[in-house]
């Protein structure tokens, strides 16, 4: 079935065919089909940042920025879903054409930037949800917000999506938003994580209720950043990093349709560089959980993130192509790779 929606939806500029799919699911869930879409929930519980995940399956940020399909992209079998990259003010993005399929390689790339509807629409979104796998919420500043004052954005939206998020991610590897890497390294990093991590705490006192914070990087590091990179989230006690983001390498694109467009490149192109960041944060943070991100396309690709070092893994490009079976497909492979340990 989707097979054949897809080969419609390909025809359509590829921003066009994301938003008539997440309506064409919407629709499929107000009719109670939206479960046979993805098949049952594969149950594979496990216990990671003091949450209970029903599987070790994710949907990524970016395919729900505001929340307005939790509960659609939730019926379909993923154990967590993590929505945004939300900003504290409406913003429109990046002109259009900004987002390109590289079917050849299984790849897309985007220039979105962080287009969405604001932190305050998306709380709404979120408390209305029925959803009842983990929820993530995934942050960013807005494009005007000079870098020097980014972490007062990334507090409002802390502050407001607190009571509502399982987990917090605080993307700082967006190559849509100028100057957003720069967060990466340094004391930019320690500035912006100890800031997080004594609001966090805060707000956690004062709710009653812990929310761990995740930090979301790029895969696009040498050995020695990835390295300087943990000893920050460790230094300033980060619950979990999701590995990776997109990448800005075209190396296995070269030549292709849309390669040199401007943008993050996901998909079949960057698993190695993301499975590569994996290896070297396992290295130097063996206990801390990771949430593995990029080119998962099968079950067995899903399985390598986890060999890599990762906990979890989370779904977007691959979700495009196969569609809603590659969740089950991936939640059953890594039940059984679980098994056998």
């Amino acid at each position: 079935m989707y097979a054949l929606a897809r080969s419609i939806l390909f025809r359509l500029d590829a921003e066009t065919a994301h938003g008539h799919a997440l309506t064409a699911l919407d629709l499929a869930h107000r009719l109670k089909l939206a479960g046979r879409l993805g098949g049952k929930r594969i149950d594979d519980p496990v216990e990671l940042m003091g949450l209970r995940f029903p599987n070790r399956v994710g949907l990524a940020a970016g395919l729900d920025k505001n929340a307005d399909h939790l509960d659609a992209l939730g019926a379909l079998g993923f154990g967590f879903v993590e929505v945004g990259t939300v900003t504290p003010r409406p913003q429109e993005g990046n002109p259009k054409p900004r987002l390109f399929r590289l079917p050849e390689r299984g790849a897309i790339i985007n220039r979105m930037g962080f287009n969405n509807a604001g932190v305050e629409h998306l709380v709404e979104r979120v408390k209305a949800t029925r959803f009842d796998g983990v929820i993530g919420i995934n942050i960013g500043k807005n494009l005007t917000t000079p870098v020097e004052h980014a972490v007062e954005d990334y507090l409002l939206c802390l502050e407001k999506v607190h009571a509502h998020a399982d987990y917090v991610a605080v993307n700082i590897s967006s190559p849509n938003t100028p100057g957003l890497r720069n967060l990466q390294f340094g004391e930019h990093l320690d500035a912006l994580l100890g800031t997080l991590r004594e609001a966090g705490s805060r707000l956690d006192q004062a709710s009653g209720r812990r929310v761990p914070l995740a930090v979301k990087i790029a895969p696009d590091m040498s050995e020695e950043e990835v390295g300087l990179v943990a000893t920050s989230i460790a230094t300033n006690e980060m619950d979990a990093v999701i590995a990776t983001n997109t990448t800005i390498a075209r190396d296995a694109v070269v030549g292709l349709p849309h390669a040199n467009e401007q943008g993050g490149l996901s998909g079949r192109p960057v698993f190695e560089a993301s499975s590569q960041v994996i290896r070297a944060l396992r290295r130097h943070l063996p206990q801390l959980p990771i949430i593995g991100v990029g080119g998962i396309d099968s079950g067995e690709a899903a399985r390598a993130k986890l060999e890599a070092g990762a906990d979890l893994v989370q779904l977007y490009t691959g979700f495009i192509y196969r569609g809603p079976a590659l969740v089950g497909e991936c939640a059953a492979t890594l039940k059984a790779y679980r098994g056998l340990e």
